[in-house]
């Protein structure tokens, strides 16, 4: 019988020792649960505000004619000054009209002393009651013709019809003019400043809404220039047309702005927000605590015995760098504001409570990201 040698009998120990040594060792320490911060949600009355890209337009724009034809004799504005109603524009040569005016005069008086011999004669029936009514009667047109060669001359006097802002002259002295009908020349136009009509187009959804909460005539607008960062024009909707677009589905609306300075031009563009609501409670989260999973806006939740859970949003709009949440959310819901990166739903968390504190209230209107139908809100009051 063979015996294991020495040299094998110490490598038998050798591995005994080592696996004693393995076995001895301790597991590694468990890892704390993540630090969180969270709060309930904010809870206020807020407003919103719905966005739209419109365009100013003129209340009054005119374009001028002359109304009668005839030689342009004299320019009597400044390209661009603004005129007051009734101020004169251009002059056309008066004398053509005054000789008309002097001939039509002539025939009038002969035909109204005509007109007194026949009543004369009449009484004596040496005429006819109809060879009478006749002279009367050429007598009457003749005074009318003095009233049309009046206006003639007049109009030879072309003068602003409204108060506002003239274009350039579009026809120089020394031209020959038609006038009196819409094919005459356009020799200027005026358009009116203030107040000037702010006019964009509403869905049929922001239409209903407007109505149902009766808010559309005298709705307050808000409005900001393509330069500018904040709202600068406020009017007050004065218009929603009778009838939407067949073919875009929308609604003109219009917004009355004043203008005292002129410094708002027709054709220029703007970014209006309209008051889409009244006050309404809301609670309203941190941006930082929406969070995205798929198609769905979530937010994490801290339940008592620590464990984070998930909620899907129904979000409004922003207000102030807070997010109004229509529903998904319970008022006593801890939700996590501050580490949502390090949160898994149902695993724990060391949740610590912070207050949610709205940033500085934005001035009425202000834009904002959002989700329609309403792209920002404010604090009402």
């Amino acid at each position: 019988m063979r015996y294991p040698s020495y040299a094998a009998l110490i490598g038998v120990g050798v591995a005994v020792l080592a696996l004693s040594a393995c076995g001895a060792k301790k597991a590694p320490p468990a890892q704390p649960a993540p630090m969180v911060s969270v709060a309930t949600p904010l809870q206020e009355k807020v407003v919103d505000w719905d966005d739209f890209t419109g365009r100013f337009e003129a209340v009054q724009k005119v374009e001028v004619r002359a109304r009668v034809g005839g030689y342009l004799q004299g320019v009597h504005f400044r390209d661009g000054q603004f005129v007051q109603k009734g101020q004169l524009l251009f002059t056309l040569d008066p004398r053509p009209a005054q000789a008309l005016l002097a001939s039509a005069k002539a025939q009038a008086e002969q035909a109204r002393g005509e007109a007194a011999r026949a009543e004369t004669l009449l009484a004596s029936q040496a005429i006819s009651r109809e060879e009478y009514e006749a002279k009367r009667a050429a007598a009457l047109s003749a005074d009318a013709t003095v009233r049309a060669r009046a206006l003639d001359l007049e109009f030879t006097r072309v003068t602003a019809p409204v108060a506002g802002v003239v274009s350039y002259r579009r026809v120089d002295p020394g031209n020959v003019i038609a006038g009196g009908s819409s094919a005459a020349e356009v020799l200027t136009t005026v358009v009116s400043t203030n107040p000037i009509h702010f006019v964009f187009d509403a869905s049929e959804g922001q239409l209903l809404k407007y109505q149902r909460e009766g808010a559309s005539r005298g709705t307050r607008v808000n409005i900001r220039l393509q330069d500018e960062t904040r709202d600068s024009w406020t009017g007050t909707i004065d218009f929603a047309d009778n009838a939407l677009d067949d073919g875009t589905g929308a609604v003109r609306m219009r917004a009355v702005v004043a203008n005292p300075t002129g410094f708002l031009k027709p054709g220029l563009f703007g970014r209006a927000q309209v008051e889409g609501s009244g006050a309404y409670p809301a609670m309203l989260i941190p941006e930082g605590a929406v969070s995205a999973d798929g198609a769905h806006k979530v937010a994490y939740v801290v339940g008592k015995d620590g464990v984070v859970a998930q909620k899907v949003l129904q979000l409004g709009p922003s207000s102030g760098g807070l997010r109004v949440v229509r529903s998904g959310l319970r008022p006593d819901d801890r939700v996590i504001v501050n580490g949502v990166q390090r949160a898994r739903p149902g695993e724990k968390v060391q949740a610590k409570t912070v207050p949610i504190v709205r940033a500085a209230a934005p001035p009425p209107g202000q834009a904002t990201t959002a989700t329609p139908p309403s792209a920002a809100a404010t604090p009402a009051g």
